[in-house]
């Protein structure tokens, strides 16, 4: 069986709105704690710029560059075994979507691109695609899936984009699927495999906690998107199986909008006292950071 792009989008979209119908159920969708009016715009912007303009852009460009520089090697790999193209695709791609999200907190420019993304001081799955639109435009694993579909192995990416979207989706929820399963006994064996494998709410909230004193935090740490297994690998994996308290970033100035969306194109706030239009009630207190 193979799925076109189109049917593989169709099924990310329905995972998608199946967690929002979730939250929307039970955690309030569109009304979560602390939000301000500037996070529904920065959702909305940055992930229709993804989704309409930036992936099926670099998709293009590569496969023109491809076909122009490198006509050779166009579908070479169309006929290779699925577990070699899962190989390319989780070293390729989801290994170093870990190391740019890595480096993206340790390295202050890539930060002032990233940040975005932990801005908002709650979880949920309008976070998922939430992030500076350049950002995006520079991931590498973006680029390198686009080399991947080049040389013929968009027919694996259509399947392997939905089980990782739907990871993803479920490890930014604040409907969070894993609570219920830790408290069954027997599945205590399963649950280890699975937290160390994959991203699950519990690992990835951590990453997206607010105060380095809370044990639930990991904000330097816990970075994998499809596989947890590099946090595990590198050194960088705290697992605790519980939640943060609050979310967001500390000890920094508050963000604008244009900041969050197109750093450096608008500069970064300095003022560690700036209040905002339409942010957060209170960011006049330090408002964020790389801690933890």
């Amino acid at each position: 069986m193979q799925l076109t792009s189109a049917q593989s989008s169709l099924i990310v979209v329905a995972i998608y709105v199946g967690f929002c119908l979730l939250e929307l159920i039970r955690t309030r969708l569109f009304a979560k704690s602390e939000q301000s009016r500037h996070d529904g715009i920065i959702e909305i912007v940055s992930t229709f710029t993804l989704l309409i303009a930036t992936q099926p852009a670099i998709l293009l460009i590569v496969g023109a560059l491809g076909h122009a520089w490198f006509p050779q090697y166009e579908g070479a790999l169309a006929h290779a075994p699925w577990y070699a193209a899962l190989a390319l695709f989780l070293v390729f791609e989801d290994m170093m979507q870990y190391w740019w999200h890595r480096a993206s907190h340790s390295t202050a420019w890539l930060y002032n691109l990233h940040r975005a993304h932990h801005n908002a001081r709650y979880m949920s799955v309008r976070l998922v695609y939430r992030n500076n639109i350049i950002y995006y435009a520079m991931m590498p694993s973006i680029w390198f899936a686009g080399v991947l579909v080049f040389l013929g192995l968009g027919w694996f990416y259509a399947f392997y984009l939905i089980v990782k979207m739907a990871v993803i989706i479920g490890a930014h929820s604040d409907v969070a699927w894993d609570a219920p399963l830790y408290r069954i006994r027997a599945l205590a064996p399963v649950m280890w495999v699975v937290e160390r494998t994959i991203s699950t709410p519990a690992t990835h909230h951590a990453h997206h906690g607010r105060h380095a004193d809370d044990p639930a935090v990991n904000y330097k740490g816990n970075f994998g998107n499809l596989l947890f297994f590099w946090d595990v690998l590198f050194g960088t994996a705290k697992i605790t199986r519980s939640y943060p308290q609050s979310y967001g970033v500390e000890n920094l100035p508050p963000a604008t909008l244009g900041q969050q969306l197109l750093w450096p194109i608008f500069p970064e706030n300095k003022d560690m006292h700036a209040v905002i239009p339409g942010a957060v009630p209170g960011t006049s207190e330090p408002h964020a950071v790389a801690a933890g």
